[in-house]
């Protein structure tokens, strides 16, 4: 089943995952929840992939919620307890803190309808490049339920800052490419077509750190982000060039950097 709706090719040290429920807007049912949180816990002890490029099959990225499977299910939400309720909106909920937690940089690849707990996704990457038709919002607001939701709350207004967060988290307006990019929402903007070949110069650059320094890399932003202090930024970022220093991948790096050649790094 998992092959089914999350579709990984392996490219070398890349995986490419694509969220495979077109003729639903790859939208989350129970598989491809289940699909996703295996596979990014999976990550965390892998040290042969270094990077993810996400995207989505079909005419959009995802749609969020698959709620015609919700509302074909035998659980109705008035039969539900809260606990009932609180484990099934965790299951969602785990899934970002997956791909914050697993060392590899993800790449998003957005076209298409990105709504719900696929803009959650798309906020919850590293890096995100759109497509021209795509369309981001906080569906959840014009579901009847708050818009702080997957995660929501706390990355889009550290993208984009407390008032276009407030504007769209409040009402539940789309944003298009463009203004996403005005924004810094998005790196850079494209012909749907070439969203592939825009990934590529960003999966090489990134294949270009060390792989120590790439998670590391990562790890320190994640934290540095709710740093209480510089102290404390400054504490992690030491920490980690020692380490980093250590391997014989640094040396490589220096070697190369002076022989203007790639490096090819032996360590993980």
């Amino acid at each position: 089943m998992t092959e089914d709706v999350l579709k990984i090719e392996k490219r070398g040290a890349v995986d490419w995952v694509t969220l495979n429920r077109p003729d639903a807007y790859n939208s989350l049912n129970e598989a491809m929840i289940d699909a996703l949180l295996d596979y990014f816990q999976r990550l965390y002890t892998d040290h042969d992939t270094r990077v993810v490029v996400l995207r989505g099959a079909g005419r959009g990225f995802c749609a969020g919620l698959d709620l015609k499977a919700r509302a074909g299910s035998n659980a109705q939400p008035e039969s539900r307890s809260s606990a009932d309720g609180l484990r099934a909106q965790r299951r969602i909920s785990e899934i970002v803190m997956r791909m914050r937690r697993c060392p590899q940089p993800i790449v998003s690849l957005i076209h298409g309808g990105c709504a719900g707990g696929g803009f959650a996704f798309a906020l919850a990457s590293d890096i995100r490049i759109a497509g021209r038709s795509a369309k981001m919002n906080a569906a959840f607001i014009r579901l009847g339920l708050s818009a702080c939701d997957i995660g929501v709350s706390y990355f889009l207004p550290r993208l984009v800052g407390v008032s276009v967060a407030s504007e769209l988290m409040l009402t539940g307006r789309f944003i298009g490419a463009e203004r996403a990019l005005m924004t810094g929402l998005v790196s850079e903007v494209v012909e749907d077509d070439r969203l592939e070949e825009a990934a590529q110069p960003f999966v090489e650059d990134l294949l270009n750190a060390t792989p120590l320094g790439l998670r590391l890399t990562k790890e320190c932003l994640n934290m540095s982000v709710d740093a209480p202090s510089l102290e404390s930024a400054i504490a992690m970022e030491d920490r980690n060039q020692i380490l980093c220093a250590q391997g014989p991948d640094f040396q490589e790096g220096i070697r190369a950097f002076m022989e203007k050649r790639k490096p090819s790094y032996s360590g993980s």
